[in-house]
């Protein structure tokens, strides 16, 4: 089968590296697992004692995921990063020990779980600031809060928002500047200090770097830039953090000089993508590799060929097709039958790559 392979070292690296930076910037962080799924032997090789030292809490958006953290180490503080669906409530307060949350209902309903389990849920609560995703109007915030307060098994600490995942607006000072200004609000009405102000992500490391954070923003929530080195705000490798943790590696099933175009009448009832060609081709060849992986697994879009030279034919359920030209390099055969082509896979590819059954996982140190 083709196989994802996954560095633990330079992970392992990223994520220390980064408590080191936040530390230094006077932040707390989340540590965002969810690209892994709750993968036990991942969290078991990546999250040791070492790894945790500096991280506020791991987090993810599963609650199976979240579970899994808490079978490999108990006293793992973890974090539901979306708004809990209120029938699932108990299970949030058991795996998670913060949430982030929109719902008053879905609050009231964690705390009558955390009564029941004896204990006291914590929750930041997200602020609309844009993006059209999770968060409370903010016209509603002030009332919100005052209501949320009066619950006895709730620990409100903290505010926060969502940007840059769904629209891709941006995080700016201003927009930021919106979550210390509540939180200044709070205090004054309700006497209440709230220990985060949780408007950072991966996306957000940049504004850092620029001097262009409000300085109440005092906690983040990364995955992307533990795991890949990278802000997707410019999606730029952020300062030295390693950008090639993960490589996938498709095995060569078929190797065979083909024409160029396909040759018959083409109708609707392909199930594949394929690349668009010109009749102008007609009759020309090239070889083709068949690799043994496909849409079932990941798209093709999420993935780059660390041979440049390499062409998309076309993908089905299981299988993709590449062109390799002539096949050649100044001395030899370039590709072979039992050979394999390397791709550089991105978030979402590796995110679904994990989840895939048909593909091997490789933990290497």
């Amino acid at each position: 089968m083709a196989e994802l392979v996954i560095q633990i070292n330079k992970i392992k690296d990223n994520i220390k590296y980064l408590s080191r930076y936040f530390n230094e910037q006077g932040i707390e962080w989340s540590l965002i697992t969810k690209v892994f799924s709750g993968d036990k032997e991942f969290l078991r090789n990546v999250l040791t004692p070492d790894v945790l030292e500096r991280i506020n809490s791991v987090g993810d958006s599963r609650l199976t995921s979240l579970r899994n953290l808490k079978e490999v180490n108990p006293e793992m503080r973890t974090i539901y990063i979306k708004p809990p669906a209120r029938i699932y409530a108990e299970d949030v307060v058991r795996y998670a020990d913060i949430s982030l949350n929109t719902s008053y209902d879905t609050i009231v309903a964690l705390n009558a779980a955390a009564g029941k389990l004896k204990k006291v849920h914590q929750i930041i609560i997200m602020v609309e600031l844009g993006e059209l995703r999770e968060g409370v109007n903010r016209v509603d915030i002030m009332e919100f809060y005052e209501r949320v307060f009066e619950l006895e098994n709730i620990e409100v600490i903290g505010l926060g928002t969502n940007l840059g995942c769904m629209y891709g607006v941006e995080p700016t000072y201003d927009k930021l500047l919106q979550l210390s200004l509540y939180k200044e609000l709070i205090a004054a009405k309700f006497n209440k200090t709230l220990k985060l102000i949780s408007g950072g992500s991966s996306i957000t490391m940049p504004l850092i770097e620029r001097g262009m954070l409000p300085k109440d923003i005092n906690h983040f929530r990364v995955g992307e830039a533990a795991f890949f080195g990278t802000s997707p705000l410019e999606n730029q490798q952020f300062q030295s953090l390693h950008t090639d943790a993960f490589e996938f590696r498709a095995n060569i099933i078929e190797l065979e000089e083909k024409n160029l175009i396909p040759d018959g009448v083409i109708g609707d009832a392909n199930v594949g993508h394929t690349a668009s060609f010109g009749s102008e081709a007609k009759g020309e060849t090239s070889y083709k590799a068949i690799l043994d992986f496909g849409l079932l697994d990941v798209n093709k879009e999420d993935l780059c060929a660390h041979d440049e030279e390499l062409q998309f034919v076309g993908v089905t359920s299981d299988m993709m097709v590449v062109d390799v030209g002539d096949n050649r390099t100044q001395k030899d055969e370039k590709y072979k039958i039992g050979g394999k082509i390397i791709f550089e896979p991105n978030y979402m590819a590796v995110a679904r790559l994990l989840n895939s059954k048909f593909i091997d996982k490789k933990f290497i140190q």
